[in-house]
């Protein structure tokens, strides 16, 4: 039964402006005409004084504020409410009327959080993204076929990968080893569709794989300022190394490899090692063999025939330009088999995507390596190891499919400006970007580190997003000498230093032992739960009723108060309420977040954020049978992108 369908079912008073349930109910919408002259009509007026147990309620502060000097004042108001007592709402009207305003206020408030790229990325991607949309089908992604892209530093394997995925998903700065983690995106071309893996550059190949990785000395950590320097160095000569096992894994599940060169560089040591390696391992794969930043198509040719001694057929490309690239697809697909779609793509459900965002080294890559079992991302005590946003499917035991999102640290703006890193704040821009595409934010603090205003920079931004958020405190282990009263003195310092995510449950875990991390998805997936849960109209303006008859909305000098006509929910993710009232300025802040807070105590929504649309009715004069217009007032910050309206 929609929300409607419920409203319907509600008895008016005729002498009181809130809604209450009683024995009786209108005949539901289904079987009533929706005719003009059979439309029902809700009278709606309140008397021109407050009950007496409503003013018992409220606080004598509010009485010596609000309630008029004068008891002429007071009796004139009076009369101008009873002036307005005849006013008739209709509602389907007041529901039609909601959804609209939850458009507008989504529509003109979701240019404020505008990430400064965005707009540049959108218009290169615009072309291409239209032809995707048109052209991929619904194959789930584990069922594709892996393209992996390989090669040296700095020879143009994100500009490529950019390319063929369509947008700007991958860091690319002219300088070498930006690229350290895998990075996935689908790619199409004709009748075949495939997921492309970018893969950081590759310096030297290791004899041993499984001897690469080493596991570190350091184990806990409160930032960079515990890692002793030998420690960190260490680490950093590790970390080609690490890249190394990133890329060579990358090669195992693809069975198409493109091997990307550098023409204007001409050949190196470190391609023929490469070329070596390939062609040993993996001579059952089709490899392909792409020199890059050959813009010219005649020098092209030229610059393409010292890579024969590679032992592979060379395809001059321009990742930058496009030139060559539809020769070197149908190379691509020339021995890749057509995966058929699935026939009814209603039976896909909807994966929700979890954002893991935090400041640096607070360990973020180490939680998603150990939700999904292995070693998807480069873990390491140096700062800015994660440079772009990592997207990973991942199936909780209990068969729910998430799409985890590792980020790359937040730090402050001031000091990415002064740090003069591109790669830092295109690394933090991408990290606000998952932000806004994710359902769930998991916003990661370290435990013997201080909550920072960062972190409540961070938090105010997934507050502004409409996200929803749990908090996950990591390296729970280096709290020494915990009892029980540990966690309980831990809540009041995150609640009373995160005011703005009051409603964000907390998750207590250890990463790097694997302590606690599945309780992360399982609070995840009630957030999920919680965000698209709708009230009935019903049960909404039960508790509005019981909000106000507890405590009315405070009396100005003047004699006005606040009235509430008609509560609806309009919108999920994040639920969204309309009141329609008298004069959305009556209602001051507190009494805004009084409401909210009542709404929570009574009807849930843990772990999402709620936004209270407030929209006040004015009295114009009606030219020509022009109706009453109407404002809207919001009690939060704007959020970001569309809400989803309730039909």
């Amino acid at each position: 039964m929609s929300s409607l369908d419920i409203c319907a079912s509600i008895r008016i008073c005729k002498n009181c402006s809130l809604l209450f349930h009683g024995p009786k109910h209108f005949q539901s919408p289904a079987t009533v005409s929706l005719a003009t002259h059979r439309r029902r009509q809700i009278h709606l007026r309140r008397p021109p004084f407050a009950p007496l147990s409503v003013t018992h309620f409220s606080s004598d502060t509010e009485q010596d504020n609000f309630l008029p000097e004068d008891s002429e004042l007071y009796e004139e108001q009076a009369l101008s409410d009873e002036e307005e007592e005849a006013e008739d709402f209709d509602v389907l009207e007041l529901e039609r009327q909601a959804r609209q305003v939850v458009e507008e206020y989504s529509d003109s408030l979701s240019h404020e959080l505008k990430i400064d790229d965005e707009v540049s990325t959108q218009k290169e991607t615009r072309g291409k993204q239209k032809r995707r949309t048109d052209t991929s089908s619904n194959i789930p992604d584990h069922l594709l076929p892996r393209v992996a892209i390989v090669g040296r530093p700095n020879v143009g394997k994100s500009a490529l990968f950019n390319r063929l995925v369509g947008g700007n998903k991958a860091i690319v700065v002219d300088e070498p080893g930006v690229t350290r983690d895998r990075l996935y995106g689908r790619s199409f071309w004709g009748v075949y569709e495939f997921m492309l893996v970018d893969t950081g550059g590759v310096l030297t190949i290791s004899k041993h794989q499984k001897d690469v990785m080493e596991e570190l000395a350091v184990s806990t950590t409160i930032g960079m300022e515990g890692i002793p320097l030998a420690c960190r160095e260490a680490a950093v000569a590790r970390m080609p190394s690490m890249v190394e096992r990133q890329a060579a894994f990358a090669v195992e599940e693809s069975s198409v490899i493109i091997f990307v060169v550098d023409g204007q560089a001409g050949l190196t040591a470190a391609d023929v090692e490469i070329g070596d390696w390939l062609r040993k391992n993996y001579s059952h794969k089709h490899i392909v063999l792409a020199v890059n930043k050959c813009e010219s198509p005649r020098k092209g040719m030229l610059q393409a025939t010292d890579f024969w001694a590679l032992g592979f057929s060379p395809l001059p490309i321009s990742a930058i330009s496009g030139t060559g690239t539809g020769d070197l697809l149908d190379s691509v697909c020339s021995q890749m088999e057509k995966i058929e779609g699935i026939e009814d793509p209603d039976i896909e459900e909807y994966v929700p995507a979890i954002a893991i965002v935090g400041r640096p080294n607070v360990g973020k890559s180490s939680i998603l390596n150990a939700l999904v079992g292995e070693d998807r991302t480069i873990v390491s005590p140096v700062s800015g190891t994660t440079r772009d946003a990592i997207d990973t499917e991942f199936t909780g035991p209990d068969g729910q499919k998430f799409r985890l999102i590792d980020t790359a640290g937040i730090r402050k703006k001031a000091a990415v400006a002064s740090s003069g890193s591109t790669t830092e704040a295109l690394s933090v821009n991408r990290a606000f970007r998952a932000v806004r595409r994710s359902d769930v934010v998991a916003l990661v603090i370290e435990a013997m580190a201080c909550i920072t205003e960062q972190d409540f920079k961070i938090a105010e931004q997934i507050e502004r997003e409409g996200k929803g958020c749990l908090i996950v405190v990591n390296k729970w282990d280096t709290i020494p000498s915990k009892n029980q009263q540990t966690t309980l003195h831990y809540d009041e310092d995150v609640r009373e230093k995160l005011r703005i995510l009051s409603w964000a449950p907390i998750v207590y875990s250890t990463a790097i032992q694997g302590h606690s991390v599945d309780k992360i998805t399982v609070v995840a997936t009630m957030i999920e739960k919680e965000r698209t849960r709708r009230l009935s109209t019903a049960t909404l303006n039960q508790v509005v009723h019981e909000a106000v008859a507890f405590k009315a909305p405070p009396r100005t000098r003047g004699g006005k108060r606040g009235r509430v006509y008609y509560c609806t929910q309009a919108a999920i993710r994040p639920p969204t309420f309309v009141f329609f009232v008298n004069d959305a300025t009556l209602f001051p802040e507190t009494y805004r977040r009084y409401m909210e807070k009542q709404l929570r105590s009574s009807a849930g929504f843990t772990g999402t954020p709620i936004r209270l649309l407030w929209r006040s009715r004015r009295k114009m004069e009606r030219e020509g049978g022009k109706e009453a217009s109407m404002r809207t007032q919001v009690n939060s910050s704007p959020v970001n992108r569309k809400l989803a309206v309730v039909t």
